[in-house]
């Protein structure tokens, strides 16, 4: 090699080492590495211990702590809305485009043993709030029917642990989210908080969010994040943002069993299949259970959902409209009352009469039932036909009401960012 080449090779390699000497050195602050002092002000910050100088305090931030039971669901760009036959002729489901932001959801539906340990806990909060967070057992009563060994084992016998609550109405399930916010969030004070938050969870009170130690709330997740999470198109999607289908259920194609491999042939949910019949022929059981089953029982869908369709109903966020598909807006849909009781600490705008106000239905001379108290629950469940699996079919129930077919599992969003 001549002279020439060798001082171009050599210089080539001292421009690349000093272009990333110069970025590290530019290196831009993060939520996660903020650096040592504000690129405002150029004051310093106190990073931890004794502030004698009374610096403004950036704590070590390692990213949203990871939530018991939760699975992060990538946003973005969705078609939502009914793919199947409207049936009842209701048009309330509308395709629609939307941007749905990242958020978490529960793995399974809460269980059993769930809201056991949060009546555990609660009972020290007095009688009438535990009295007021026991679920109706009595859903399970009807005259014709001997239902009777569900109202006293259901909630409480061993066996149905890890069973989806019911008996439980929208407002009680909101509740429980508050609780199990700062149940959680007093676990996470206790392991990794400082002196402080952890003296602070002991007793009792809030540990601020700018600690970075903490979760955001707990919630019910909105219709729409719900119908996103529940179809899991993430897995079909091939070269730059296309994707080959669409999806009627959480899984591929338009049947209810499964396709492939040793399970072909078994259904993929708790559902009833035809008038009498909950679960096929004794020695051969095609969904395997009469009432409900297991939160982990059939496939999950490509988040890692359990029971996405069927085994019981999910209570969502949304306010009922047949017009929110009209009304709500593009980026995070949702139509609430607005009066903000489960977010923490947070006001929201009112926007449940918005555009498509209650007065419309003539709920007081019974021509409609539909008012700011009928909220939306999704899925279908043990004691219903395959067409309401399908996720874009939506009913609604007084917030206050409860059956034995409707459960939930909560949510949360992704907090400053999308991965």
């Amino acid at each position: 090699m001549n002279k020439a080449l060798r001082f171009s090779a050599t210089f080539a390699l001292a421009s690349v080492v000093m272009f990333a000497l110069l970025q590290c050195g530019g290196k831009k602050p993060t939520s996660v590495d903020p650096g040592k002092q504000s690129t405002t002000t150029g004051l310093k910050y106190s990073t931890g211990g004794k502030n004698k100088n009374n610096e403004f305090a950036v704590r070590k931030f390692k990213g949203q702590p990871e939530g018991p039971n939760l699975v992060y669901i990538e946003g973005g760009r969705h078609i939502l809305g009914a793919h199947e036959e409207d049936v009842p002729l209701t048009r309330d489901n509308i395709e629609r485009t939307v941007t749905v932001a990242s958020f978490y959801m529960d793995e399974t539906e809460v269980a059993n043993i769930h809201w056991l340990e949060y009546l555990h806990y609660v009972r020290d909060s007095g009688e009438q709030y535990y009295t007021e967070a026991l679920p109706d057992t009595t859903v399970w009563a009807a005259e014709l029917a001997f239902n009777d060994p569900y109202i006293d084992h259901y909630l409480r016998y061993p066996g149905f642990r890890f069973f989806p609550v019911v008996g439980v109405s929208w407002r009680q399930a909101v509740n429980y989210c508050v609780w199990r916010t700062e149940a959680v969030n007093r676990g996470l004070a206790l392991k990794n908080g400082n002196k402080e938050e952890k003296a602070a969870a002991k007793a009792g009170e809030r540990i601020p969010l700018e600690s970075g130690i903490v979760l955001p709330g707990y919630r019910l997740p909105t219709e729409a994040e719900w119908e996103y999470a529940a179809k899991g198109l993430i897995a079909t999607q091939y070269l730059d943002e296309m994707q080959d289908y669409s999806r009627l259920y959480p899984w591929d194609g338009h049947s209810l069993r499964n396709p492939y491999g040793r399970h072909m042939g078994e259904f993929l949910a708790n559902f009833k299949r035809g008038r009498g019949d909950y679960a096929g022929i004794a020695g051969k059981l095609n969904d395997g259970a009469m009432i409900t089953e297991w939160i982990y029982a059939y496939p999950p869908n490509d988040y890692g959902l359990y029971n996405m369709a069927g085994n019981v109903n999910e209570w969502v966020e949304d306010i009922y409209r047949p017009l929110s598909f009209e009304d709500v807006s593009d980026l995070n849909p949702v139509r609430t009352d607005g009066k903000g009781l489960h977010f923490a600490g947070g006001f929201r705008p009112k926007n449940a009469d918005y555009l498509d106000p209650a007065s419309y239905y003539n709920k007081r001379d019974f021509f409609s039932i539909i008012d700011n108290k009928q909220r939306v629950y999704k899925g279908g469940s043990w004691k219903d036909v395959a067409y309401w699996l399908a996720i874009g079919t939506r009913r609604f129930l007084d917030e206050d009401s409860a059956t034995a077919t409707i459960g939930f599992r909560c949510a949360m969003i992704r907090a400053g960012g999308n991965k």
